[in-house]
């Protein structure tokens, strides 16, 4: 999974670092779902470096940044260190194109066919903080502006007090089974075509396992038994955090499908699966496990 970057370390824990960058410090900049980067022929990913940045972190830059501060510390993987330009108020740098050659504004999408894993994981992580970033500029409870804590990663409001940490969406991947057989679903109206499992929010007051048995019932009308936990998985495509479950059909196995949700939904057998054993994502993963591991699910 994206996640998996071992034995390079990823240290998200905050830090207010004053200093200046290094040169050779990473910079992300966004436009919505667009990340400026270079996509070399071999699908490997390349972000520009502070050094490249260098033509727009002038003084006069700085002032017009909203808060005075044209980058933010995100974090660090080993000793890169990765920062957010915020080159106006919604962290957009629409003219930063121009000036980069060789760099350009493509789909976020792009990370998941790219390499080194490391740099991708750490630009999707940057796209989460990015929209946190970006939707807290103003208080949602009096409408002043925010400002960021210097102890913690968080979101301030000087007014009435306020607090905003970065916003996760818990879901759930289901893997639903019935001996060799698990259920693929194609979502409807979505940038991603393929393969899928069925997946949903967890609602308010709702635990994962009810999540599993409510979205299955909603999605594809079958009842569900012997819940398992898999794995979990950060996703900051969308902003959540995924949780990986099995379970097996409880009674009838025909599929009643949610045709505003899903495109299609069938029962598929092991036999006809192919499964990618390098898989970005969780649910490429449950689909590889079910594939190779038969005797998990008799």
């Amino acid at each position: 999974m994206i996640q998996e970057i071992t034995p390079k370390v990823f240290h998200n824990e905050f830090a207010n670092i004053t200093e200046p960058p290094a040169e050779t410090d990473v910079i992300f900049a966004f436009q919505g779902r667009f990340l400026l980067c270079r996509q070399e022929e071999d699908g490997k990913m390349v972000f520009p470096s502070v050094e490249d940045f260098r033509p727009w972190l002038t003084r006069e830059r700085e002032e017009k940044a909203p808060s005075g501060e044209l980058l933010r510390y995100l974090f660090c993987i080993d000793d890169t260190r990765y920062y957010l330009y915020r080159g106006d108020t919604n962290g957009y740098a629409p003219e930063t194109e121009e000036a980069l050659a060789g760099f350009s504004f493509e789909k976020l999408f792009t990370l998941r066919t790219g390499y080194p894993q490391d740099v991708c994981f750490a630009a999707i992580t940057a796209y989460h903080l990015y929209a946190w970033y970006r939707d807290n500029t103003f208080c949602g409870r009096c409408g002043g502006r925010m400002k960021h804590s210097e102890t913690e990663r968080a979101a301030c409001c000087p007014s009435c007090g306020n607090i905003v940490y970065p916003r996760i969406n818990p879901a759930v991947i289901i893997g639903l089974t019935d001996g060799d057989s698990i259920v693929m679903t194609r979502y409807a109206g979505r940038e991603t075509k393929g393969n899928a499992l069925i997946a949903g929010f967890c609602e308010i007051g709702e635990t994962a396992e009810e999540t599993v048995k409510r979205e299955v019932m909603e999605e594809v009308g079958l009842e569900v038994e012997d819940i398992r936990y898999y794995k979990s998985q950060p996703w900051g495509f969308e902003l959540d955090l995924l949780m990986g479950f099995f379970c097996k059909v409880k009674g009838s196995r025909d599929i009643h499908m949610d045709e505003r949700e899903l495109s299609s939904a069938k029962w598929i057998k092991r036999e006809d699966i192919t499964s990618d054993p390098n898989g970005i994502s969780l649910t490429s993963e449950m689909i590889h496990h079910f594939h190779v591991h038969p005797e998990e699910f008799a």
